[in-house]
């Protein structure tokens, strides 16, 4: 896809890999409609990125806030042509000690969130793909702990392979509509996750911008050209 003039909604876009998509996205000639729960952050990010970059408030738990934030982005651009749906985050435990709110919150934002967004986006993928014969490209961050199980991150390798196995099944049930979903599952990064999630970070993980890049480099692929998972990992990542 030539991303001039294309429009994408970045969710989680006011921090991390999110506020990094929506930097390469625009110098790439795109229009970013970026969605996150603090306005304050995404009013910054556009500071920086200037015009091409539009905030907009939405909790990906909510239903409302979902079909709100793309109601706004169609009244505003017409089109939606590329979703990143990079809203997670990450609460670590063991499962004697985790609790029931803590798994509600990692389940509604990890999995929940993709759903709703995806579900928001789909019908206008599939009505541009009626008029142009290309509906658009989803991409779901997942993890490498959509993988793999490791001791103490139950629920989130749990939500992880729930965004897994959506993103299977919704690639084979949009490919015939000309619309691309593409999961990917990056090791650890160069971010605040890991604070938020009060986890030690790797030594030396993986950059924002190399992420960044390999998913772009996925977005800009030949529109009968699928790639459908991709894995990320940094190379040593102890040392």
């Amino acid at each position: 896809m030539d991303l001039h003039d294309r429009v994408a909604v970045v969710t989680g876009a006011s921090s991390g890999i999110g506020r990094q998509f929506s930097r390469d996205l625009i110098n790439r000639g795109a229009t970013v409609f970026g969605l996150a729960r603090r306005m304050n952050k995404l009013e910054a990010i556009r500071e920086t990125l200037g015009d091409a970059f539009h905030p907009v408030t939405c909790d990906v738990r909510e239903e409302d806030s979902v079909t709100t934030a793309f109601d706004t982005v169609l009244d505003a651009a017409g089109q939606i042509d590329v979703l990143i749906n990079n809203a997670g985050l990450g609460i670590f435990g063991s499962v004697d000690d985790y609790s029931t709110e803590d798994w509600d919150t990692l389940m509604e934002t990890n999995v929940r969130g993709v759903f709703l967004c995806t579900r928001a986006a789909v019908p206008t993928m599939k009505a541009q793909n009626e008029e142009r014969g290309f509906g658009g490209h989803i991409v779901n961050i997942a993890s490498i702990a959509g993988l793999l199980g490791n001791p103490n991150i139950g629920a989130y390798n749990a939500s992880k392979f729930g965004v897994r196995g959506f993103s299977k099944s919704m690639m084979k049930e949009l490919r015939d509509d000309g619309i691309k979903v593409t999961c990917v599952y990056p090791g650890s990064i160069e971010t605040d996750f890991f604070d938020v999630a009060g986890a030690d970070m790797t030594d030396h993980p993986m950059k924002p911008e190399d992420v960044s890049s390999t998913v772009l480099h996925v977005v800009q692929g030949p529109d009968n050209y699928l790639i459908s998972e991709v894995v990320m990992r940094p190379l040593r990542p102890r040392g």
